[in-house]
């Protein structure tokens, strides 16, 4: 019965996507089916997001790591990467993400992907395309790993090459979309969108050309942090989301704020994302550097229950915190996060009135809905 209530929820491409799930991943499968259930009784559904290094060959403008790979301390190892796994298994969830830096450069890539456990989890992993030819896409896709997610910016490669620092990156890129698509390797490009990006004709352009390859298009709204801080001129507001969603009628194009799994769940930190810093930090989202708490001192069980009292997480919110709330990124970020290492520690951001029980929880519209009505 759960299952098919479920899926009266999905759309043709999710329900495609989780019959394929179900017979590669049977277990992971089982996991999704819970999502919802977990959501409503206000537990976290979180992809794991995991910085195993910042090591990178490209110097994008936006780099959202750099400032945090200067922090320092203990480090992931395969080792600590498997007792994450384990922990998140424990939990339900059902997804890791790859990322760095540049993850295909981690010598120690295959044995990461091996501690992860394909066999637990839906793994991503994100690539901006130079190491990314037919032969390794291949071997990508028999160790286990089930999508890549990959950075293009511009249909000129003159743009897309000045954006992320390094000549001939527009040119591997395309390479490594083929490859994948020969390699019958799951694939998204991922795109970042400013405001003066988003209303372009080159925008839809670049979504008809991506699209007609069969490939989605991820969109990641320009953010004010990272090498991009205090750059306030590159974020959208309410009515350019409002646009985007109606370009996702019209394009396989989505946003993290884009209803899945049967689930409208707003700003999706803590409740679906998190991302663990190279050195242990767990934070609500990339580009929210708060440490929620660092995965070798406490369990992930309990940083997340954490993230997940803190009011901005733990409640539905229509909108992006970080990509377009001026008064959340002029009160917490502007404030309490410039300047200081990172990520800064949830004590120094957040005060006790930000806090709420667990009961007071409402991850998604449907909870929201229903509490209004009460």
């Amino acid at each position: 019965m759960a299952s098919t209530h479920q899926s009266s929820h999905l759309n043709e491409m999710e329900l495609r996507k989780r019959n394929q799930l179900q017979r590669d991943k049977p277990y992971v499968f089982e996991k999704v089916q819970k999502y919802r259930a977990k959501i409503l009784k206000g537990e976290s559904i979180a992809i794991v997001r995991l910085v195993y290094d910042y090591t990178c060959n490209f110097h994008c403008q936006h780099c959202s790591e750099a400032t945090i790979s200067k922090k320092g301390g203990h480090a992931f190892t395969v080792s600590d990467v498997r007792e994450l796994s384990k922990q998140a298994d424990e939990m339900g969830l059902a997804h890791f993400v790859l990322t760095g830096g540049e993850p295909l450069l981690f010598p120690e890539y295959d044995k990461i992907i091996e501690a992860i456990d394909p066999d637990k989890f839906y793994i991503s992993s994100d690539t901006n395309g130079w190491f990314l030819n037919l032969e390794r896409a291949k071997h990508l896709k028999k160790i286990g790993v089930d999508k890549i997610q990959l950075s293009l910016d511009s249909l000129n490669p003159e743009d897309h090459d000045q954006f992320r620092g390094k000549k001939g990156a527009y040119e591997r890129a395309m390479r490594a979309i083929d490859a994948a698509l020969e390699a019958d390797l799951n694939i998204i490009v991922q795109t970042v969108v400013s405001k003066q990006r988003v209303r372009s004709e080159e925008f839809l352009r670049f979504l008809e050309r991506i699209n007609g390859k069969g490939v989605g298009v991820f969109v990641t709204y320009a953010k004010p942090v990272g090498d991009w801080e205090g750059n306030f001129d590159v974020l959208v507001n309410r009515e350019d989301m409002r646009y985007m969603e109606e370009l996702e009628k019209r394009y396989q194009v989505f946003t993290h704020l884009t209803p899945a799994y049967g689930l409208d769940l707003g700003c999706i930190a803590v409740k679906r994302m998190i991302s663990i810093t190279k050195y242990g930090d767990v934070m609500p989202c990339p580009y929210i550097y708060v440490s929620l708490g660092n995965v070798f001192e406490e369990s992930l069980q309990e940083i997340i229950e954490r993230g997940l009292n803190i009011k901005f997480f733990g409640k539905y919110f229509n909108s992006c915190w970080i990509a377009e709330n001026r008064k959340f990124i002029h009160e917490y970020v502007e404030k309490k996060i410039y300047g200081k290492t990172l990520p800064v520690s949830y004590t120094e951001v957040f005060s006790e009135l930000d806090f709420i029980s667990k009961s007071q929880r409402c991850l998604c519209k449907e909870n929201a809905t229903a509490n209004h009505g009460k």
